[in-house]
């Protein structure tokens, strides 16, 4: 079964460059660890401090060996090192989901 991780993030609203250039950086990481990255979504109108992300995996397994990889790759750790000097990242919750309808 695939599954799909959906990702909430909370935002500074002041530093949403920061994130879009982050989401930029993720754009070769994820498909070299073995995601496949559906894409990163920002607010257009409205709420102006939330985003989202999908990546699916064709397996819980799968997305376990990723999170291994992006362990070892200097390019996700140069993005999870930016997100933490810049903290434009407030909060982050993970959603697994798996698709009913096509």
């Amino acid at each position: 079964m695939s599954v799909t991780v959906f990702i909430r993030y909370q935002l500074d609203p002041f530093k949403r460059a920061d994130f879009e250039e982050y989401a930029r950086r993720w754009l070769a990481i994820i498909p070299k660890c073995g995601g496949d990255l559906v894409g990163y979504w920002m607010p257009h109108e409205g709420t102006n401090n939330i985003a989202f992300a999908l990546i699916s995996f064709e397996n819980i397994a799968a997305y376990e060996i990723y999170r291994t990889r992006l362990r070892s790759e200097k390019e996700a750790m140069a993005a999870f090192g930016f997100a933490e000097e810049k903290k434009f990242i407030l909060a982050e919750e993970r959603t697994f989901l798996r698709q009913v309808t096509a």
